[in-house]
This record gives structure tokens, sequence and C-alpha cells, in this order.
């Protein structure tokens, strides 16, 4: 009965600190201008990123050029050349999903655990977890190699 009772009054308070905050429209009138210098520090790092890539495109350009240049063959009235591209690479963003699937198969797993094991619900719950997370690590990184993510 107290368990319960202390869950209904954990429970309302919660409630009652949701319903009073408020999220709509403040009424204090919002600057809209660059105190910091922000879009300047953006429009500068966008100009640095398409130098970079300006940088990088003939960079492989003149690889392109010279490998062309030392590939070319010519005898008599026969010519042949080769061109090679530069491969660039393609660094994924974001979680992976061995990542994601151990962090929710390690929390899954923890509280089965702690429900299973009544008589020490700490260990079941760090059992859990770590079967759990390991488990989902697994499948995540299954799914990785299918993506193309990992070789």
């Amino acid at each position: 009965m107290k368990k319960t009772f202390t869950l209904l009054t954990i429970v309302t308070s919660i409630a009652v600190l949701f319903a009073a905050c408020k999220r709509g429209a403040s009424t204090t009138p919002v600057s809209t201008e660059d105190t910091v210098g922000f879009a300047a520090f953006k429009q500068l790092k966008l100009q640095q990123e398409q130098e970079a890539a300006a940088a990088l495109y003939a960079k492989s350009m003149a690889a392109n050029i010279t490998v062309a240049k030392k590939n070319s063959s010519t005898s008599g009235t026969m010519s042949s050349t080769s061109t090679n591209n530069a491969k660039v690479e393609t660094r994924k963003k974001g979680m992976s999903k061995s990542a994601k699937y151990a962090i929710i198969g390690g929390t899954g797993g923890a509280v089965l655990g702690a429900v299973i094991n009544k008589r020490n619900r700490v260990a079941g719950g760090v059992i859990g977890g770590v079967l759990g997370g390991g488990l989902g690590y697994g499948i995540g990184r299954k799914q990785d190699k299918k993506d193309g993510r990992i070789e």
C-alpha cells in the first residue's frame, strides 16, 4: 500500500510539474540581430570548406593528368592513353547501428534482468545489461557490414 501511494504521489507531482510549465510564445520581444558574429563565422567556415573542396578537386585532376601522361605510349600511328580517377571516400556521419543496438540492448537487458531476478535486482540488471548489450552489438555489427559502413 505504501509503495503504490508513493508511486502515485511521484507520478502526480511530475504531472503537475509538466502542466505548470508554459510552452507558449513568450511576451518579451526577441532581438534578431547578430551580436556575436555567428553569421559571419558560418559564412567564413562555408568559404573555407568550399576552398578546401576546390583544392582537393584540383589535386585529383592534376593526379589524373600526370597519370594520363605517364601511361601514354605512341608507336608509329597508334596511341593509347589511360586515366585513373581518384577514389574519394565519404565517411558516414552519425551513430553506427552497432552502437545504437548495443545501447538499446543494454538498456532492455538491464530492465529485464532486474525484473526477472527479484532477490537481487542490481545483479540481475548488471548481468542483463551486459548480455543485452553484447547481443545488440552483434546484431548491429551485422547490419553495419550489410550496409557497407564497415568492411
